[in-house]
C-alpha cells in the first residue's frame, strides 16, 4: 500500500515537471519568436528608412512617400531624419495637391509635427510646432478665424522666443484685427496685441542688424569677407527685408485704428475713471507718444498722473517730449537723460537717444549728436535713421572738416559710408538711403581727381569733431 501510494506520487512529480518543461519551452519559443519578430522589423525599418532616404535626398519624392510612412508608423523612434524628409516629401506634394488630397496630406502634416514632438522632443521646439501648425491651418483656411488665432496665441505665449516667422507675426495680428472689425475683440485687445507683436518684430530686427552691421563696418574698411561672413551677410539682409515688409504691414492693417482721431477720444473717457490705474496709465500716455499725439491736453494729464504715481523712464520721457512741445530744450533734454538712463528696454532706450541726438543736431551740435546717436545705435543696431543723421552732418561739415580741396570732397565718401549703412540694417530705409548715397558720392572726388592727386587706395584723415578716417577708392 505505501509502495502504490510512493509510486503514484512519483508519478505525479514526473507529470508536474515535464508540464513545467514544456511551459518554459513554449515561453522561451514566444519570447525567442517575439525577438525575433522584433528585429525583423528593425531590419525591415533600417532597409526601407536607407532606401527611402536616398530617394528623398535626390528628390524622388513620389517614392520616398510611401516607405517613410511606413517607417514612421512601425518604428517612429528610429531617426529623427524619418520626420525631417518626410516633412520635404509633405511639402512638396501639398504644393501640387488640391482639394480633398491637399486636406489629407494638410492633415498629415500636421501628425508629423505632432509625432516628432512626442518622439523626439529634446530635438523639438514645442512652440515652433505650434506655430507651425497654426501657420498651416491659417496658409489653407482651415477652422474660423477665432480658432486660427487662438492656435497663433497659444503658440506665441508658449515659446515666444521661437516664435520668429514673420509671416506668422503678421498672420497672428492681422486675424485678430479682423476679429476686432468683427466686433469679436476690443480696440484694446488690438492694440495690446500690436505691442506685443511690433515689439517681437523688432526685436528679431535687432538681432540680424547686430550680426551685420561690424560686417558692413569691415567691408567699409576694405577688408575681404570671408565665404561664411558674406554668406551671413546676406542671410541677415534677406532677414531684415522681411521683418522691414511686415513691420510696414503690422502698421497698414493697424491704420487709422491708432491715429490721434481715436486716441484722444478714447483716452479722454477713460481717464476719471482709471487715473490712478498705472499700468492703464502706461499704456494710454504710451500709446499717444508712439503716434505723436503730444499736443493734446489728455497727453499732459496722462503724464502728469503717470510720473506722480510711479516716476519712471516712460513718464520722463513723455514729460520731456511736452516740454519740447513748449520749446523748452533745456526742461527737455532734462527729462530725455533721465528716461535714457532708467529705460531698459533697447528699442525704447534708442529712440530717448534719437531725441536727445535730435536736439543736439539742431542746436548745431554734431559731436554731442553724434555720441547719441551712436548709443542709440548700442541700443537698436537695426535703427537706420541714425546712421542717415550722421551721414548728413557729416555732409554738412565738409567744408569745415578738411584742408585741401580733395580733402574737404573726400567727407562725402565718408557721409555715403553711413548712409550706406542706414539701408542695409534697416531696409525701410534703403529708397533714402541709395538716393543719399548717389548725392553723397556725386560731390565726393571723381576717377580723374584720385587720379590727379595720386592717391588711390590711400587713407585720408578727416579732422574736426569727424575724427576719422576715409579710404579713396581704387580706380
Amino acid at each position: 500500500m505505501i509502495n502504490g501510494s510512493y509510486n503514484a506520487n512519483l508519478i505525479n512529480q514526473n507529470k508536474y515537471k515535464n508540464m513545467k518543461t514544456k511551459f518554459i519551452l513554449l515561453l522561451s519559443g514566444l519570447l525567442l519568436s517575439s525577438g525575433l519578430v522584433k528585429a525583423q522589423s528593425n531590419v525591415d525599418c533600417t532597409t526601407k528608412a536607407a532606401l527611402a532616404y536616398d530617394d528623398a535626398k535626390a528628390k524622388r519624392y513620389e517614392q520616398a512617400y510611401a516607405p517613410l510612412m511606413e517607417v514612421k508608423e512601425k518604428c517612429p523612434t528610429y531617426s529623427l531624419a524619418t520626420f525631417q524628409y518626410l516633412d520635404r516629401v509633405l511639402k512638396d506634394k501639398m504644393s501640387k495637391a488640391e482639394g480633398a488630397d491637399k486636406a489629407k496630406l494638410v492633415q498629415e502634416t500636421i501628425d508629423l509635427m505632432n509625432d516628432r514632438l512626442k518622439y523626439f522632443p529634446a530635438k523639438t521646439s514645442a512652440g515652433e510646432v505650434q506655430g507651425d501648425i497654426a501657420m498651416l491651418k491659417y496658409d489653407n483656411g482651415i477652422g474660423t478665424k477665432e480658432e486660427q488665432f487662438a492656435a497663433f496665441d497659444a503658440a506665441f505665449k508658449a515659446d515666444k522666443e521661437s516664435f520668429t516667422s514673420a509671416r506668422a507675426l503678421y498672420a497672428y495680428f492681422s486675424l485678430l484685427v479682423d476679429l476686432q472689425d468683427e466686433g469679436k475683440r476690443s480696440l484694446e485687445d488690438v492694440f495690446e496685441n500690436y505691442d506685443e507683436v511690433i515689439s517681437k518684430v523688432e526685436e528679431e530686427e535687432n538681432k540680424m542688424a547686430e550680426f551685420l552691421a561690424p560686417l558692413l563696418v569691415k567691408q567699409d574698411a576694405g577688408e575681404e569677407l570671408s565665404a561664411k561672413e558674406a554668406q551671413l551677410v546676406a542671410n541677415s539682409e534677406i532677414n531684415l527685408k522681411a521683418y522691414s515688409t511686415v513691420k510696414s504691414s503690422i502698421n497698414g492693417k493697424l491704420g487709422q485704428r491708432a491715429d490721434c482721431d481715436n486716441l484722444i477720444p478714447l483716452y479722454n473717457k477713460d481717464f476719471a475713471e482709471r487715473k490712478t490705474d498705472v499700468a492703464w496709465l502706461k499704456i494710454a500716455s504710451g500709446r499717444l507718444s508712439a503716434k505723436d499725439c503730444t499736443e493734446d491736453p489728455i497727453f499732459f494729464k496722462l503724464s502728469e498722473a503717470l510720473h506722480t504715481a510711479e516716476p519712471s523712464a516712460k513718464s520722463a520721457l513723455y514729460l520731456g517730449q511736452l516740454a519740447d512741445a513748449k520749446g523748452n530744450s533745456s526742461q527737455a533734454m532734462k527729462y530725455y537723460n533721465e528716461s535714457a538712463e532708467l529705460e531698459t528696454n533697447p528699442s525704447d532706450k534708442s529712440r530717448v537717444y534719437m531725441k536727445l541726438a535730435d536736439n543736439y543736431k539742431r542746436k548745431g551740435s554734431y559731436g554731442q549728436a553724434r555720441n547719441y546717436y551712436n548709443k542709440a545705435l548700442a541700443a537698436k543696431p537695426s535703427a537706420g535713421r541714425a546712421y542717415l543723421q550722421i551721414a548728413d552732418m557729416v555732409a554738412k561739415s565738409a567744408n569745415n572738416c578738411g584742408q585741401t580741396t580733395f580733402d574737404k570732397r573726400a567727407v562725402y565718401w565718408l557721409a555715403a559710408e553711413y548712409a550706406s549703412r542706414a539701408g542695409r540694417v534697416d531696409p525701410s530705409l534703403s529708397s533714402v538711403a541709395n538716393q543719399s548715397v548717389a548725392a553723397y558720392k556725386g560731390r565726393a572726388p571723381q576717377k580723374s581727381d584720385i587720379f590727379q592727386e595720386g592717391k588711390e587706395g590711400q587713407s585720408v584723415r578727416i579732422g574736426c569733431w569727424i575724427g576719422e578716417t576715409v579710404r579713396v577708392p581704387s580706380l
